[in-house]
């Protein structure tokens, strides 16, 4: 999410014990304070930025509420290595180059996104390995940071290069298997094309200190010793009820920082509603503050209907567009004040019969439910599969989905696919076959053509 490996994470019951733990900054709010995201933001020398996807620019709404709340802007997708240079060695910019005209027109900062990744990559660098993919990934660094030169503030050269789990190795990949100084070699290219710009290693489940994020810390400190040039740290902040902000959020930020790096929160989705998301927004945001290096948090999309995982409702603004109690504590959160207690009046009873119900519950006895959130664009989609146990623990699960005529399957992440066009299945991995009756995973997966809405899920 990126669109991409996201099997993550809102704060419920926790939430206030996070809020003590994330450490509160004392700020005095003043009559003063800024009203919009960036501003406020920039008012505490930080970015408060967000995703963008080129085709939607055209949507007031969407546009409206970009041009007024944010300071920073990532592409989505536009700038990745699929999308600019779908063929070895033929370039395409036009999506990313108007992100980019737009992030200028409104005096926002842009945060490239991602050089160099094992997802999304052309079919063309699929299909390479050794050294004419070392060749290839470093000749696309460099005519991509080229391109851009003078106009990116944060480039994610490196994204999600480790594996999940407790082993705290490199993931296995067709980057890494062309040798383990493949990093290296990407961000000096990347520094070579574009001195300027801040040069960072970004990455998911790596919040709080664990394994992962240990690993990558022991990158990070080597880098910074032995002269590498890496300048920042993202945390993408994918948060749900299964994997809510840990307490740890802001110490684990501070100690990469110690090491003499920024720390971006790059990322940032939060299923949920109400309260428990509002106090979990407000939660994360003063965490980035306290910690002098913190220098930016990014939402992942603008409103619920357009992020990756539109069903859990993870962002500050509503479908319409309205703003949403996370967005007022976020706000709260950049002006130093502190979000006041929902309301304790009695509404008035409701006399009105309530529609029947849309949602499909989960199934009564054994087995399992896949739902889909799509993020579709012209010519291709990513989709995020929930897979949801039904009234017993799961071992392992299958879900089947059927492609329109044309579409097809370009790569996957936290599940085994089956084939690439018309019927496809995919099969849990090792790490997410085991389910808790009532609880979800997810996986997900890219393709061209129209992606699918729907999916059927078989339990074992």
């Amino acid at each position: 999410m990126d669109p991409r490996p996201r099997h993550r994470r809102v704060l419920f019951a926790a939430a206030a014990a996070v809020v003590a733990a994330a450490g509160a900054v004392a700020l005095a709010p003043t009559a003063e304070a800024a009203t919009t995201l960036g501003a406020s933001a920039a008012e505490q020398g930080r970015y408060f930025g967000t995703a963008v996807a080129a085709y939607k620019l055209s949507d007031s709404t969407y546009s409206g509420i970009l041009n007024r709340e944010f300071n920073s802007v990532t592409p989505e997708n536009e700038m990745k290595w699929d999308a600019t240079e779908p063929t070895q060695g033929s370039f395409s910019y036009g999506s990313a180059d108007q992100i980019v005209a737009r992030a200028k027109s409104i005096g926002a900062k842009v945060r490239g996104h991602a050089l160099a990744w094992h997802q999304q990559q052309p079919g063309w660098a699929q299909n390479m390995s050794g050294t004419a993919l070392r060749n290839a990934m470093l000749n696309h660094v460099t005519q991509v940071a080229t391109h851009y030169k003078g106009q990116i503030d944060s480039w994610d050269v490196v994204n999600e290069a480790f594996a999940d789990g407790s082993s705290g190795a490199r993931r296995d990949s067709n980057l890494q298997r062309t040798g383990n100084d493949w990093i290296e070699a990407a961000f000096r290219a990347a520094r070579a094309a574009d001195p300027a710009a801040k040069l960072c290693y970004n990455d998911y489940n790596t919040d709080g200190q664990n394994a992962k994020s240990n690993a990558v810390f022991a990158m990070v400190q080597d880098f910074k010793a032995r002269g590498v040039p890496i300048d920042c740290v993202g945390f993408q902040s994918h948060f749900n009820a299964q994997s809510p902000l840990p307490s740890d959020y802001q110490a684990n930020l501070q100690r990469f920082a110690n090491l003499g790096v920024d720390v971006q929160i790059t990322e940032l989705d939060i299923e949920g509603s109400g309260t428990a998301q509002a106090n979990a927004y407000g939660s994360a945001v003063r965490a980035c503050l306290a910690v002098t290096r913190c220098n930016g948090i990014t939402v992942w999309g603008i409103r619920d209907s357009d992020s990756w995982r539109a069903s859990g409702t993870p962002l500050l603004f509503d479908n319409s567009g309205n703003k949403k109690a996370a967005y007022t504590a976020a706000l709260d959160a950049l002006n130093g004040g502190s979000t006041p207690p929902p309301s304790t009046a009695t509404p008035p009873p409701n006399t009105s019969t309530p529609p029947p119900s849309t949602t499909t519950p989960p199934p009564a006895g054994d087995g399992c439910t896949a739902t889909v959130a799509l993020n579709q664009w012209t010519g291709g989609f990513v989709a995020t599969v929930k897979v949801t146990a039904g009234a017993a623990r799961i071992n392992g699960w299958t879900a089947g989905l059927a492609l329109s005529s044309g579409s097809s399957v370009t790569n996957s992440w936290n599940a085994q696919a089956s084939g690439s066009s018309g019927a496809v299945s995919f099969t849990n991995v090792a790490y997410n076959g085991g389910v808790n009756a009532g609880a979800s995973t997810e996986f997900g997966f890219q393709g061209t053509g129209t992606g699918p809405s729907t999916a059927t899920c078989a339990s074992r």
